[in-house]
């Protein structure tokens, strides 16, 4: 794995420039802010890797490493074929990234971080990098336990990881796809019509849809919206309480979950 940092930026450089060249030639939709905001975005992003690499080094790889050395984990059990357990540890870390996902949503504390991601008044490949770097150390933590209690295989870490960043940056992309072809891809994956519902102000749809990869646990714990209500081209993309606030500030950003005035947490039996 002494390749694994490399691997990473390739693929996070690789699909950026190609998502963000399919938002020039075929944007789903026009935009309020547009590249006002990728400075910020962006640089949240810089300082959410510096915090990461600072306090947690080596992350989740260094936990599997760990893990494998001291022979702790559920997966091994199970004695798979090594590409078999790959898949399947791959398939249950999604599953936990969609879990924790919802938890952002329901616990209040929890939403206070992730508004920072909901807050962006556009939707684009940058909101897809926009969190909270304190968010970012909470979903490490729970990933770095998922990895050590399951005993996810170093191969299946890096994949899954570069998979779900890569998937992220897509699935919030503002890019147009064929109807017929966004309703094939979305048998299987989260596309960005799906997950553009999921960035609504209307509370039922923002409490929708919170899969980055599969689309499948939505559909299966009864979390899917089609569609938004008003539409693609006239959905209102932010949070209620923060349509009028500089969410493109990077201050305003870091500040935000501490903030006085903060919007409580939207609960999803809330129309």
């Amino acid at each position: 794995m002494e390749h694994e940092t490399w691997l990473r930026l390739s693929a996070f450089f690789g699909v950026f420039f190609v998502m963000a060249l399919w938002e020039i030639m075929a944007p789903k939709r026009k935009l309020l802010f547009g590249k006002k905001r990728w400075a910020s975005n962006l640089g949240i992003v810089v300082l959410d890797s510096l915090v990461a690499r600072l306090i947690l080094p080596g992350g989740a790889v260094a936990a599997s490493i760990w893990a494998e050395s001291h022979h702790i984990g559920v997966l091994p059990l199970l004695d798979l074929p090594d590409t078999m357990l790959i898949l399947v540890a791959i398939i249950v870390m999604d599953f936990i990234i969609y879990a924790q996902h919802v938890m952002f949503h329901r616990v209040s504390i929890l939403w206070r971080l992730h508004q920072v991601h909901h807050a962006d008044r556009d939707i684009d490949i940058t909101t897809g990098l926009r969190f909270h770097p304190i968010e970012i150390l909470i979903s490490m933590g729970i990933k770095i336990t998922a990895v050590v209690a399951l005993g996810i295989p170093v191969i299946a870490v890096v994949i899954f990881e570069v998979i779900l960043n890569g998937m992220a940056m897509f699935n919030h992309s503002n890019v147009r796809l064929p109807k017929a072809l966004d309703g094939l891809i979305r048998l299987l994956l989260v596309t960005p019509d799906m997950h553009r519902v999921h960035h609504s102000v209307i509370y039922c749809e923002t409490n929708s849809n919170y899969g980055f990869n599969l689309s499948v646990w939505d559909r299966a714990c009864r979390t899917y919206r089609a569609q938004p209500e008003l539409g693609h081209e006239h959905v209102v993309i932010g949070l209620p309480d923060f349509q009028q606030a500089p969410t493109h500030q990077l201050f305003w950003m870091l500040h935000l979950p501490f903030a006085t005035k903060t919007q409580e947490n939207a609960p999803a039996n809330k129309a």
